[in-house]
């Protein structure tokens, strides 16, 4: 089998796992409010709770579809798992309660960490000069999906509020089909292992970071960020629509523009800002700005102030890469991956609390139980935790000359 179809597969693979979750950004509170029968604040803290189980579920399943695959090979943890979030996205479509609800959401974690598989997928059929290359279909695949996802489903939202499940449910089918026929396997039998549940495990993977103070310093500044990250994004939805009256068209719309600005800044603009600036000045005016945006998105009083509040928020998008680029410089070449790995269950983590931060903040004060009525706490809440992982930035890069790449303790 050709090498292209496979990859060209792995992408639309990725692509649809992430276009099915931006699919249901814009229609997932109005179908908790529906099934709960509750108001907004309620379905609030509902929302935030069923993101952080869908990620809750990835980081403690991603780890071991990738051992499962080193067993077994990769072809089949990729189409079983796919095939489970065809079924999955048809099942949250007919879900009957709330709880159901949960339960598919779940489901549809365990099998998005398919990501591992995928990776591991790329990496057998791809030479090591290309690699790069290969790698960067994935985050091609991310960035897309994140685009097209939450405009595509405000759109269909206002069709029906069930029809974005079903038709990410209907794509995921197809490329089940497409890749039952055309998907081979990657991993030779003579390069298989035992499955061994101790390898399988993300805690463990906070330990490698303790030998490199610098990238610990430094990862848990990316953590914090990444909790006010998710915590805006667990809010998106419920804040737009609860205080701008917008539909799922206008945040479908809003979530596009947040992914083309970020796809700018990352992909474009950040390889002319960081190398003039340096990296550590990046990373510090990159959180800034960020620390600023979230205020901003606090104070918009009418829904045309978030758009101008994106183009800086987009701007707070050089942080991580010139993060990314200390990091790499300070972990000796052999155990880029060891790190790497940590530092992606240090930001699951994230995913996971951000949520329930954000979405209860935002749910307490628009309720009658808060001393004031302040629908932008939520974002207010980000604002501090990002000045906290500035501080936290700061610090570490003021010690960085006690480190050295080639010595991961001072």
């Amino acid at each position: 089998m050709p090498r292209k179809p496979a990859l060209n597969f792995i992408f639309f693979t990725l692509l649809l796992d992430v276009l099915g979750f931006g699919l249901l950004i814009p229609v997932a509170p109005r179908l908790i409010e529906k099934l709960q029968g509750e108001d907004a604040a309620a379905a609030s803290t509902t929302y935030g709770l069923l993101i952080a189980t869908y990620a809750a579920m990835q980081f403690v399943f991603a780890p071991i579809l990738g051992s499962l695959s080193d067993r077994f090979g990769r072809r089949p943890v990729i189409l079983i798992s796919l095939l489970g979030s065809a079924i999955d996205y048809f099942a949250m479509a007919l879900a009957p309660t709330v709880a159901i609800l949960f339960l598919t959401r779940a489901i549809n974690g365990i099998s998005g960490a398919n990501i591992t598989a995928c990776s591991a997928y790329v990496a057998d059929v791809t030479p090591p000069e290309k690699r790069a290359a290969g790698f960067g279909l994935i985050g091609a695949a991310f960035g897309l999906g994140f685009v097209i996802g939450p405009l595509l489903g405000g759109v269909l939202g206002r069709i029906d509020i069930h029809l974005p499940f079903y038709v990410a449910g209907v794509l995921t089918l197809i490329n089940w089909i497409y890749g039952y026929f055309v998907l081979p396997e990657s991993l030779p039998a003579d390069r298989r292992r035992p499955f061994r549940l101790g390898r399988a495990n993300p805690i463990g993977t906070f330990r490698d970071l303790r030998r490199y103070p610098l990238v610990l310093r430094l990862g848990g500044a990316m953590f914090l960020l990444n909790l006010a990250q998710f915590g805006l994004h667990a809010t998106w939805v419920l804040y737009t629509a609860h205080r701008y009256g917008w539909d799922e068209l206008q945040t479908g719309l809003s979530l596009t523009v947040v992914g083309l600005g970020a796809a700018l800044v990352q992909g474009v603009l950040a390889r002319k800002i960081i190398p003039r600036l340096g990296e550590p000045r990046s990373l510090v005016l990159g959180i800034s700005v960020g620390v600023a945006a979230y205020v901003a998105y606090g104070l918009a009083t009418q829904g045309w102030m978030i758009y101008a509040s994106v183009l800086l928020a987009s701007l707070g998008g050089i942080a991580g890469p010139a993060a990314n680029a200390i990091i790499t410089k300070s972990v000796l070449p052999t155990e880029q991956g060891e790190v790497q790995g940590a530092l992606t269950s240090l930001q699951s983590i994230a995913n996971i609390l951000g949520p329930v931060l954000g979405s209860t903040t935002f749910a307490y004060f628009i309720s009658d139980r808060a001393p004031i009525y302040l629908p932008g706490a939520s974002m207010f809440v980000s604002a501090i935790v990002a000045a906290v992982g500035l501080g936290v930035a700061a610090s570490a890069l003021s010690r960085r000359t006690t480190f050295s790449p080639a010595s991961p303790g001072p």
